[in-house]
């Protein structure tokens, strides 16, 4: 696409560039953040968080993938060197130090909610301005919602499981 992706979009491309290689930054470290809790996990619902993460990872990929189409269609370079991603990423990454499921679960919720505010900025910044930037990045942010969403509902789920445990210890 190249120069007449350029042309049709009423934001500054330039700026624009520079804010997918952020956001595309930031989902190469929350595929890594998954992933590596994925295979550290321990303790309630083990199971089930593993198999949550392992699918969010790919879908992280896949958020990557698609910046990096992007960001090639609108003339620029996704980041070549992965030391950079942790200098561009406003949403962090957050070493799983404890590996039971409650902390890495409330780290990744985190990362969640910072993705969230990021793909909402980006809609607001390219809505009615770039179709196709706005396009992507509202399908992401749908993902991002949905990740935040189970991951809030894995607290539930341990609360709820510790608050039984809790009972039918003390009966």
């Amino acid at each position: 696409m190249g120069d007449m992706a350029r042309r049709i979009s009423k934001t500054d491309v330039n700026d624009l560039i520079k804010t997918l290689n952020e956001a595309y930054a930031e989902e190469w470290l929350a595929y890594y953040q998954y992933f590596i809790g994925a295979k550290l996990a321990t303790g309630i619902l083990r199971p089930s968080i593993v198999e949550e993460f392992e699918e969010h990872a790919k879908q992280e990929y896949e958020h990557a993938s698609m910046l990096a189409d992007r960001i090639i269609e609108l003339g620029g370079t996704p980041v070549l060197n992965p030391d950079d991603f942790s200098k561009l990423a406003k949403c962090k990454y957050e070493a799983p130090l404890n590996e039971d499921t409650f902390s890495l679960v409330t780290q990744n919720l985190d990362a969640e909610r910072c993705a969230v505010g990021r793909y909402q900025g980006i809609c607001d910044l390219t809505f009615g301005k770039d179709y196709e930037t706005y396009r992507l990045s509202a399908h992401i942010l749908k993902e991002e919602i949905e990740h935040e969403q189970e991951m809030e509902d894995f607290l539930k789920d341990m609360a709820t499981a510790k608050n039984y445990y809790t009972k039918t210890e003390t009966n």
